[in-house]
């Protein structure tokens, strides 16, 4: 398979993650305990079949089961925002990302905060600004999805700081995660209680699907598609998972009657300053090239 298709690929697999949100019917907490102890496991039979463990000494393995315990918590917050909003504004929020790393990242690396994007990012809060007035019921899954933004971005400054190799991070950060999510579910449950914890029929096989496929396999798409495409390319082609998102939403679960204009307009605001940092951050890589 081209390297290219593998990473459209993997960016439609991310945009059905907010529709199996949707369609199982367990609360979020729930969602991600299941797909994240799903994800393990499997990692587990594959690596077992193959006869070969990731292995890491004890500081980077507690480095990248941290690190796995952020992608943890933004999974629990962007699902939470798909419950209590629509797969729309959660796919939406995550356009956030950018904005968010544009602030933590030069606070936690300790360079130079750039005016630029900055000034790319306040575009992108307009954005959020009229999509979190286009609907007083869905303020709160707003409110998640921009928090999940924020914990996703220091996931990936973390998953930069840290860089092993690439079975290690999918291992240990799914070990991490799943590990954090279970700590997690006791008081979870406490505030949320539900009638049971095991999932439907129905709901085990999305979750099976939503592990192998929009999980392990999406990572592993993504990772490959890097060995020969530049980051840039795949930052771009990433920008594109809101659309993806939208649109499948739209087709699967008729959202788009539920989206007004207001709607529209904040996501073309957020989606114009991603395109925009992305589009002046290639072109000064151009200039210093030359």
């Amino acid at each position: 398979m081209n390297d290219y298709v593998k990473l459209h690929v993997s960016v439609v697999l991310a945009g059905f993650t907010g529709i199996f949100g949707k369609l199982i019917h367990l609360n979020e907490g729930l969602l991600v305990f299941y797909r994240l102890w799903l994800a393990f496991l499997i990692l587990c039979i594959l690596f077992c079949i193959a006869k070969k463990f990731p292995k890491e000494n004890f500081k980077d393995a507690l480095k990248l089961s941290l690190t796995g315990a952020l992608l943890g918590l933004h999974f629990l917050l962007f699902y939470g925002s798909i419950k209590y909003a629509n797969v729309s504004v959660g796919v939406v929020c995550y356009s956030l990302v950018g904005f968010f790393t544009v602030i933590f990242e030069p606070l936690i690396e300790r360079f130079k905060f750039s005016r630029v994007d900055l000034g790319y990012s306040l575009i992108a809060v307009l954005g959020i600004g009229l999509i979190f007035n286009f609907d007083t019921g869905n303020r709160f899954g707003i409110v998640l999805g921009v928090l999940s933004a924020a914990v996703f971005a220091l996931f990936s400054i973390y998953n930069k700081i840290i860089n092993r190799p690439s079975k290690s991070m999918l291992f240990y950060e799914m070990g991490g995660g799943a590990l954090f999510i279970t700590l997690v579910m006791p008081f979870y449950l406490y505030f949320n209680p539900v009638q049971t914890v095991l999932p439907s029929y129905s709901d085990f096989g999305y979750l099976i699907i939503l592990a192998f496929f929009c999980t392990i396999g999406l990572y592993i798409l993504h990772i490959q598609a890097l060995k020969t495409i530049s980051p840039f390319t795949v930052s771009l082609c990433g920008n594109l998972e809101p659309l993806y998102g939208i649109g499948i939403a739209a087709v699967f679960l008729g959202e788009s009657k539920e989206l007004n204009l207001s709607f529209y307009l904040g996501m073309i605001l957020i989606l114009s300053s991603v395109f925009l940092q992305s589009f002046m951050k290639n072109r000064c890589r151009r200039e210093v090239s030359s």
